[in-house]
């Protein structure tokens, strides 16, 4: 046994760096597995487009099952068809005026009425020029001159019907950085001098009988069959996105009800359709993803409709 020793030693120590290089190169083999594994789920990510302009239209109180499938509402259907629709999109609260505040803060802001309200929140204004774009409210029948009303009625604004301009459904005079300032107020007009490359971000707020609050599911359609072309006939809609959403919906589903949301954009597929959990500030977020502004209150949490985008 003590002869055999010497020998046996150098030989079971070459076979011990043998195992040695042997399980080093299986780990090597594996790593690099795995980080070719890895690597597509990160290419996956739903990525929202840097658009040169973001339209937004807010149309009121229908629940989903009222707009998407309305005989009465063929134009509506038909952007369904050519471009998206989130199926399972949320409105956050009742009544109107707490979904609006969201549509523009990130947050209801406490807010759980229709009243008249001064708020000093930081707001999506706020975040669009401090990212060096620019922003505009066309608030059909707005009076102008930095109007705080509550109602106004008005006539025929661009097109349409006659209706009420209402100051609840018009987020961004309830702002007092903006209200306050002469020159941030004046972007807030009426709808006739529309242009579709005014701004960055443009939300576009109907009257009272445009936005199927006192209209019809048809009469809100015919608004939109007369102005909506203005915006995908225009050269700017090559690289834009117009998303086309109802305030609040009939129940309390998500605390707000189940809303249509219509993606409309070259980037989006033919009837493309996303189950996908969303709510408000899903679209707040969808604008400070595409222009990297950060985030604002609930939308630091929320997702964004990037998976319109990612075919």
């Amino acid at each position: 046994m003590r002869g055999g020793g010497p020998t046996r030693g150098p030989v079971a120590g070459a076979r011990r760096r043998i195992a040695a290089v042997a399980t080093a190169g299986l780990l090597a083999v594996l790593l690099v597995g795995a980080s070719q594994t890895a690597a597509p789920a990160a290419a996956a990510t739903p990525v929202v487009p840097a658009f040169s302009h973001i339209y937004v239209v807010v149309m009121e109180n229908h629940e989903y099952g009222t707009i998407a499938g309305n005989p009465t509402a063929p134009f509506i259907n038909g952007l369904i068809r050519r471009y998206g629709l989130a199926t399972n999109y949320r409105a956050v609260a009742h009544p109107s005026e707490p979904n609006y505040l969201a549509l523009f803060a990130g947050s209801t802001l406490g807010v759980t009425d229709d009243g008249v309200h001064d708020l000093g929140a930081r707001n999506l204004a706020d975040q669009i020029e401090a990212g060096g774009r620019t922003w505009h409210v066309y608030a059909q029948d707005d009076p102008g001159r930095c109007s705080t009303a509550a109602a106004v009625p008005g006539g025929v604004d661009l097109v349409g019907a006659p209706g009420w301009y209402a100051r609840k459904h018009d987020p961004a005079i309830s702002f007092t950085d903006i209200s306050g300032s002469p020159s941030r107020c004046a972007r807030i007009t009426h709808l006739a001098g529309f242009s579709p490359t005014a701004a960055d971000y443009e939300l576009i707020v109907p009257n009272m009988v445009n936005d199927m609050h006192d209209g019809t599911v048809a009469q809100g359609d015919a608004f939109l069959r007369a102005f909506v072309p203005r915006i995908t006939g225009s050269a700017a809609f090559a690289n834009s996105l117009l998303v086309i959403t109802w305030d609040e919906g009939s129940s309390n589903v998500g605390g707000g009800g189940r809303v249509a949301t219509i993606v409309v954009s070259p980037r989006v597929p033919a009837g493309f359709r996303s189950a996908t959990s969303h709510t408000h500030y899903s679209l707040v977020r969808t604008i400070e993803d595409a222009w990297g502004l950060g985030c604002l209150a609930q939308t630091c949490t929320a997702n964004d409709l990037g998976e319109f985008f990612t075919h």
